[in-house]
């Protein structure tokens, strides 16, 4: 945790890639706290310089989900671990403890962590029952193939996420647009979002999937989401194949914007807040 000036909290969840059956990112620890793009201190042109911060390190490759043992080789003995919901709520009860009353939150994550704070967001809520809640997802829509959420539901212990009254929160071609909806349409004290790239070379490559079928269904989506909700969801999409902008590339240009200037519009409240895809 982080001290700020501000009565805001900002909760970062921080990525890393992903633990599957047949490849597998995890670490043994997760990556520090940064010092840079949104998670920038002192820096008055960051929008969030003066938010205090729980960040939350990231390293079984569950995308903050899992809670299972797994014997990955088959020789009889567990050898991946996977605590990704432990290390999270473990994480928040820090976080609330520290911070119990925040004005406002900044639900925030790149790659694995924009994964994983649509997991967290339930968890966020329930700490913290009436407080506004900006929900920003870098990097980590999901755009997936088919059958992959619910192989990896399985082999990660984490289908609970998805609730039984939202049969369709994984569609049929796999893409969790409808879970996105849901979770909108459960809270109406949240507002989304969503930064990504439309042929993001991480993703389309640990995914398998053709960077021309992503793009296409990146765009869909987010005007999906748009003319479901209009009023609290926006996106902003690069036609590029880069992977994540929140703390390594801030300064992005896309269009007549930078990523910055557009995470300042959308917490500044600011009509200039707008969808943009260039």
């Amino acid at each position: 945790t982080r001290d700020g000036a501000s009565e805001e909290l900002m909760i970062f969840l921080q990525g890393g890639g992903a633990c599957g059956p047949t490849s597998c990112s995890a670490v043994p620890i997760g990556l520090p706290m940064f010092n840079s793009g949104i998670l920038e201190a002192g820096n008055p042109a960051n929008p969030a310089t003066d938010f205090d911060l729980g960040y939350v390190p990231y390293c079984d490759g569950t995308l903050h989900s899992g809670d299972r043992d797994v014997d990955s080789d088959g020789d009889g003995s567990n050898d991946r671990f996977f605590r990704g919901i432990q290390n999270l709520s473990a994480s928040l009860d820090v976080i609330a403890s520290t911070y119990p009353a925040p004005a406002r939150i900044l639900l925030a994550g790149n790659s694995a962590g924009g994964y994983g704070v649509h997991y967290a967001l339930p968890l966020v809520r329930k700490l913290y029952p009436a407080v506004p809640i900006e929900l920003i997802n870098d990097s980590g829509v999901g755009i997936q193939r088919h059958g992959s959420q619910e192989l990896l539901n399985e082999y990660w212990n984490s289908a609970s996420f998805f609730p039984a009254s939202c049969s369709g929160c994984i569609g049929d071609d796999g893409n969790l647009t409808d879970y996105h909806k849901y979770q909108l349409a459960e809270d109406e004290n949240v507002r989304m979002g969503f930064i990504s790239s439309t042929a993001d070379e991480v993703i389309t490559e640990e995914s398998s999937i053709d960077p021309a079928v992503f793009g296409e269904e990146l765009i869909e989506a987010v005007a999906e989401l748009e003319q479901a909700y209009p009023e609290r969801f926006r996106s902003l999409i690069s036609y590029t194949d880069e992977h994540t902008y929140i703390i390594k590339q801030f300064d992005f240009p896309i269009g007549d914007t930078t990523v910055r200037q557009w995470v300042t519009d959308m917490l500044s409240l600011s009509d200039d807040w707008v969808s943009k895809s260039y």
